[in-house]
């Protein structure tokens, strides 16, 4: 008789991104048919949460969600009124926020057959995520990211996380969402700065997985200055897609070391907190991006033609690729320490993503943290 019993098993995840504009529109079927085409009796219950900015950019939107679900209510029960939240990164940044969450959710019945409709930003998405992935031991959430870089990246993804110990996503749950839909309307009533920082996401996935997006990227920063929807539409569409395909056949679960698509972000998140929330995260991340190419360069692995591109379409895009903390060689000491941090984080060794080329990406298990005063300084000097 053996003196262990072994379990194994695999769990299927199946969730939709779709694409549309103005979903709340009682002749837009997007949003109902997702109750429409359960195979249940009951009629399902939800709640929404929706990002503060949103509301303040989007007046009507409440009224709108209030109307369309008593429009369709043989298929959709609103228990309460939409819970407006503070969004931005301050609503990671407590914890108050959440068990707030877990108050409206035990008040209003909301059980893992109902539903949570998160509407916002992506640090909105991933507080109401974080609390709704471990009320119940999770609850079908539906996110509906509003900004660019919800759109393209953290909100198609199965990642929440909130910040604890002043660390990024200290605490957090993989939960894949039951669907996602990009309605390309919220991005046309953000402000010019949360428009461009999510671009930098779309940078860091087209650098390390498809170099024609890149260039296509490249090729229509005039269109993206001029605030083209058609184009950042595209960019969307395309960078979401690069993330679901990378999400299905690769770790999900980060079970293993490597995280491609942090690339650029062991820096980012340090330079966030290092700038007292100064930079948001798009641009942090553009910095990061930066920093992490001309380390690329430093080390051999990136020819300089390359490394030119990449910054000079940062600051095309009129990014600040440079900033005063990297001047200050404590700051330095700081940032540099990020990189045992993102360690941490990930478990096991050290495995950071760097550039080959723009659309290759490689694996590096060793950092030289000396090389890193002279990667700034070369960054530096391309700004100049």
């Amino acid at each position: 008789m053996k003196n262990f019993i072994e379990q194994n098993f695999s769990v299927v995840y199946c969730y939709k991104v779709f694409f549309d504009k103005d979903i709340f529109n009682f002749n837009n079927s997007v949003f109902v048919n997702i109750f429409k085409n359960i195979d249940e009796f009951e009629l399902k219950k939800v709640i929404f949460f929706i990002d503060d900015g949103v509301v303040n950019s989007n007046l009507d939107i409440v009224e709108k969600i209030v109307n369309y679900c008593n429009y369709y209510n043989r298929y959709i029960l609103l228990k309460t009124m939409p819970i407006i939240l503070k969004g931005g990164e301050f609503i990671k940044n407590d914890f108050k926020f959440n068990n707030y969450i877990y108050e409206i959710i035990n008040f209003n019945n909301i059980c893992r057959h109902s539903f949570v409709v998160a509407v916002g930003g992506g640090s909105l998405l991933d507080s109401v995520g974080f609390s709704v992935a471990t009320a119940h031991r999770g609850i079908r959430l539906i996110r509906i990211p509003t900004t660019v870089l919800s759109q393209n990246d953290s909100g198609v993804g199965v990642k929440n996380g909130i910040n604890y110990f002043f660390k990024k996503n200290f605490i957090g749950t993989f939960a894949p969402p039951y669907c996602v839909i990009n309605d390309s309307d919220f991005l046309l009533t953000l402000s010019n700065r949360d428009w461009f920082s999510g671009i930098s996401e779309a940078i860091k996935v087209s650098l390390i997985k498809d170099s024609e997006f890149f260039y296509f990227i490249r090729n229509n920063v005039d269109k993206l200055l001029k605030r083209d929807i058609d184009t950042m539409c595209k960019i969307v569409h395309r960078c979401a897609e690069l993330h679901i395909n990378h999400i299905g056949k690769g770790d999900p679960f980060e079970f293993g070391s490597s995280r491609p698509l942090d690339f650029g972000h062991w820096a980012a998140h340090k330079l966030e907190s290092l700038t007292n929330g100064r930079l948001i995260h798009g641009e942090a991340v553009a910095i990061g991006i930066c920093l992490d190419s001309t380390y690329s360069y430093v080390v051999g692995l990136l020819d300089e033609k390359s490394l030119k591109i990449i910054v000079q379409i940062f600051l095309d895009l009129k990014f600040l690729i440079f900033i005063d903390e990297l001047n200050d060689d404590e700051k330095i000491n700081s940032l540099i320490f990020g990189i045992q941090e993102f360690q941490e984080h990930l478990g096991g060794k050290l495995n950071v993503m760097m550039l080959s080329d723009i659309g290759i990406g490689v694996n590096v298990n060793n950092i030289d943290c000396e090389l890193f005063f002279k990667t700034i300084s070369v960054l530096k000097s391309l700004c100049l």
